[in-house]
């Protein structure tokens, strides 16, 4: 049986939420991004692209080319929410099922075949489910390798469905810009064209002596792209290695109070993300960004791993305090949370709940395992700041995550805020 891939990517995916949810944005320019100096372009409607505006731009860029553009501040658990509408509609196809972000998808539909039909067919089935259950529209490329798929979604873009058979590949391929090659980037494109190789068919055909100062070792590799060959194979359920929430400030801010309160937010952020996917963090980190671009980070393991955003918060908060410490009136362009050393969450076993006969060593709160943490590059081992596992101020931290879970769940994230993310 040939092989068959699907590379599915939402159209448009927040502006599209945005205009669903609110019809009088249907037709108009719409930009999905933060306003302000430091803003980028989190989406951009077709209607808004028309005047050159694209995702990651500037937004003082975007408004220049549209000035009438309408700017929507991102609601991204709403954002969750239909994506996950957009994976069981995958899921309920096959299981080789490879996320890419909460809009695009890589599926192995080889073995659906006997059931679904031709890769096509299934593709249609796909785009018609995904509509019908949310009223958006997504392009599919399918091909026989994951590289080509991907490709082949941009090409009819929006709501499109484009088959490249196997034998068709060069046909295709070839006479398209370099810049449509995933990951070559906007820099080395640049160069790439600017050595003459315009066209995926010239990169292919190119000797080595003209690849070589472009890709070095990796020249075979871009080679064997340029031609469509790709042996990857679709990987289901990639293990997430960190979860992170960061913010780039309007102004720089040197004030340690506001810092802390971003950074009590960003971890209020990450820790909700973390709970979301059930799993713990046993390394926190912070990364900190000054006024001249130079970036920092400071990380410190935990053990137990812990999901409880309290813990978290707390060893983030003196990570940031002992570097402004040792920078003194810093300004900051960019603050962020980094939970890493993940794992699936578990309840604690009974031994680790309950106090054993015979009474608690001194010191330990009974019925919790002790915590500890290590900063990065040093072997000892240090006790967590203090209050970071404190049996009942744990257990009524506990209570409040979940209970500011379930509210967020019902009633959106804005709807209860922690007292320490406020300024």
């Amino acid at each position: 049986m040939t092989r068959a891939v699907l590379h599915v990517d939402m159209d448009a995916f927040y502006a599209s939420v945005e205009q669903r949810d609110r019809p009088e944005l249907v037709g108009k320019p719409v930009i999905v991004g933060w306003p302000g100096g430091r803003g980028v372009v989190a989406a951009a409607s077709y209607e808004v692209r028309r005047f050159g505006v694209r995702s990651a731009m500037p937004m003082h860029t975007a408004l220049r080319l549209c000035p009438g553009a309408i700017c929507i501040p991102p609601r991204m658990q709403r954002y969750r929410d239909v994506s996950g509408q957009v994976f069981t509609v995958f899921h309920e196809i096959t299981p080789l099922v490879q996320g890419l972000s909460l809009d695009e998808a890589y599926l192995d539909v080889t073995e659906s075949q006997a059931l679904l039909g031709q890769p096509a067919v299934i593709a249609r089935r796909i785009k018609d489910a995904i509509r019908a259950r949310t009223g958006l529209t997504a392009s599919v490329g399918v091909a026989t390798n994951k590289l080509v798929a991907k490709i082949a979604s941009d090409l009819d873009k929006p709501d499109g469905l484009t088959v490249v058979p196997e034998v068709r590949i060069r046909e295709v391929l070839d006479p398209l810009s370099v810049r449509r090659l995933p990951g070559l980037g906007r820099k080395l494109g640049e160069r790439v064209e600017a050595a003459g190789l315009r066209t995926l068919g010239d990169l292919r055909t190119a000797t080595d002596a003209a690849l070589w100062p472009l890709f070095g070792r990796d020249t075979s590799r871009m080679r064997e792209r340029a031609a469509g060959i790709d042996d990857r194979p679709v990987q289901p359920d990639l293990e997430e290695k960190s979860l992170s929430a960061e913010d780039t400030f309007a102004q720089d801010l040197a004030d340690p109070r506001k810092l802390d309160a971003h950074l009590c937010r960003l971890a209020d952020l990450a820790c909700e993300r973390l709970r979301a996917r059930g799993l713990m963090a046993g390394r926190v980190g912070v990364k900190i960004r000054r006024h001249d671009f130079t970036t920092f980070t400071r990380q410190r393991a935990i053990a137990p791993p812990t999901h409880e955003e309290r813990t978290l918060r707390n060893v983030a908060r003196e990570l940031l305090s002992r570097w402004l410490e040792e920078h003194a009136g810093a300004k900051l362009r960019l603050l962020g949370v980094v939970l890493t050393d993940l794992s699936p969450a578990a309840q604690l076993g009974l031994f680790d709940r309950q106090a054993p006969a015979g009474g608690e060593r001194p010191g330990r709160t009974p019925g919790l395992p002790e915590t500890r943490t290590q900063d990065a590059g040093n072997g000892a081992g240090e006790r967590a700041p203090p209050g970071t596992a404190s049996g009942a101020a744990h257990a009524r931290s506990s209570s409040v995550d979940s209970a500011l879970d379930e509210v967020r769940a019902r009633f959106g994230r804005n709807a209860l805020r922690r007292g320490n993310t406020i300024e």
